[in-house]
């Protein structure tokens, strides 16, 4: 399950208009999570609360064969409480627990530009063996950021390690420089996009009007193409200590929230000193199912891996529905008019009409009352992630519309992870177990609860 805190930094980044998503460290991002989700061990209790707009807290409590747990703290210098919903029974539940994340269109996203230098601040206290960790990111211009970390910790080489990390974004690509005090590692790594939302906005083609309708602004016939956006992007890194060094070279495709079709990711990463070759695909079949598969090959060794994933929710029971319907069926009693006339009980037993009556008004006055009592049109709010993605809501889509989520995979070692994630009340949970079919006597390798509650 994601942490309270990492939802709150997406908050900070989504508040002062930096796309996270726009980085060659989250080209996999969809299909890992879909893939090497965590599951669960033992029991574990969080408690976190946003106190003000400009400060959250979490307290968390587990027990693995002995009794840890953490103490964290964050400050934000931009209010944080618009971008996110704190209380865990109103927290939309695809923010906390989806795993396909549509890439967010560029266009839009980059006119979210403040001339403010805001700060995040985050550091987190792991008891009872006393690790510390910390991270500030400070947004130094619209398209500059700057972010430090840090981890002490006594079982580390000298006490712990500090990593410091520049970005520029433009939108169109975006360059990363890092450093570590750990081997002396130093490293630069780019995402360059292209196609798409790219270069619609390159030609001015946008719709004056925003958004419209076909959710891309394009006209009928484009309804059937895919509609989707090319990136590739490398890093290489090298350690001055260990005088080591290593590159990797990757290029993802994703269809935009725009697509009127399958929304759909396939990525290829390519290790050229070790040789590794990963292909990823993963898809959303349905508006409750989601896919994705991974293939590795090493083209040394010629081993290979695979692993399959699936992600199925549960909407909320059919109550919901039933009393749409029963409200517009009162809708519908309600504005009839009680002056015409309406069949006898002997008439509707015999499945015929009354006899006709003299009613030489009643055309008229059908015609005359029906458009006075036409109730006004009700406009619907955006839903939290329509409100993030600077889109209207999408057909059908609700603020809470499911009760959970259930996740699913399976690699070559026939290995199994289930998950079980929802909401109970105002409790968040997580139940799961990690089971491996090769030892028969005791499959179960891992099995946990985790509940959260924030405010």
């Amino acid at each position: 399950m994601r942490e309270f805190m990492d939802y709150i930094q997406s908050a900070f980044y989504g508040a002062t208009g930096w796309n996270r998503d726009n980085s060659y460290a989250t080209l996999n991002a969809t299909s890992d999570a879909l893939l090497h989700f965590a599951t669960p061990r033992g029991l574990r209790l969080t408690l976190s609360s946003l106190a003000t707009p400009h400060f959250a807290t979490a307290y968390q409590l587990g027990t693995v064969g002995i009794v840890d747990g953490s103490i964290s703290y964050l400050y934000s210098t931009v209010p944080l409480n618009y971008h996110a919903v704190a209380q865990s029974e109103k927290i939309p539940l695809p923010e906390l627990l989806q795993s396909y994340s549509p890439l967010a269109e560029l266009g839009r996203r980059n006119r979210i530009k403040g001339a403010r230098q805001d700060v995040l601040a985050y550091g987190r206290l792991y008891l009872p063996k006393s690790m510390l960790e910390a991270l500030m990111v400070k947004r130094i211009s619209p398209t500059l950021q700057m972010q430090v970390s840090a981890v002490s910790d006594q079982t580390l080489r000298n006490g712990g390690t500090v990593l410091g990390m520049v970005q520029y974004d433009e939108g169109r690509y975006r360059v990363e420089g890092l450093a570590s005090s750990d081997g002396g590692l130093m490293g630069i790594r780019g995402l360059y996009n292209f196609g798409g939302d790219v270069a619609a906005s390159a030609s001015a083609s946008t719709s004056p009007h925003g958004i419209q309708e076909n959710g891309n602004g394009t006209h009928a016939p484009e309804k059937e193409r895919i509609y989707g956006r090319f990136s590739t992007g490398g890093e290489l890194y090298y350690g001055t200590l260990n005088k080591s060094g290593g590159m990797s070279l990757g290029i993802r495709f994703a269809t935009l929230p725009s697509h009127k079709g399958t929304p759909l990711t396939a990525t290829m990463t390519v290790n050229p000193l070790m040789g590794t070759l990963s292909w990823t695909y993963a898809v959303m079949a349905g508006r409750n199912c989601s896919l994705g598969t991974k293939m590795d090959f090493n083209v040394y060794s010629y081993e290979s891996a695979w692993s399959v994933g699936v992600e199925l929710w549960r909407k909320k029971g059919a109550w919901t529905v039933d009393t749409e319907i029963d409200d517009d069926v009162n809708a519908e009693s309600i504005a009839q008019p009680n002056s015409l006339p309406q069949r006898s009980f002997q008439a509707k037993m015999e499945w015929r009409m009354d006899d006709p009556l003299p009613l030489p008004d009643t055309p008229e006055l059908s015609r005359t009352l029906l458009p006075q009592v036409a109730s006004e049109p009700i406009t619907s709010q955006r839903t939290f992630r329509a409100k993030l993605d600077w889109r209207k809501n999408h057909e059908d889509e609700g603020e809470d519309l499911y009760s959970g989520v259930l996740k699913a995979r399976l690699d070559h070692h026939w290995r199994i992870g289930l998950l079980w994630e929802g909401r109970i009340k105002s409790l968040l949970f997580s139940l799961g177990s990690g089971i491996d079919l090769r030892r028969p006597d005791s499959p179960f390798r891992t099995l946990g609860l985790e509940v959260q509650f924030s405010s």
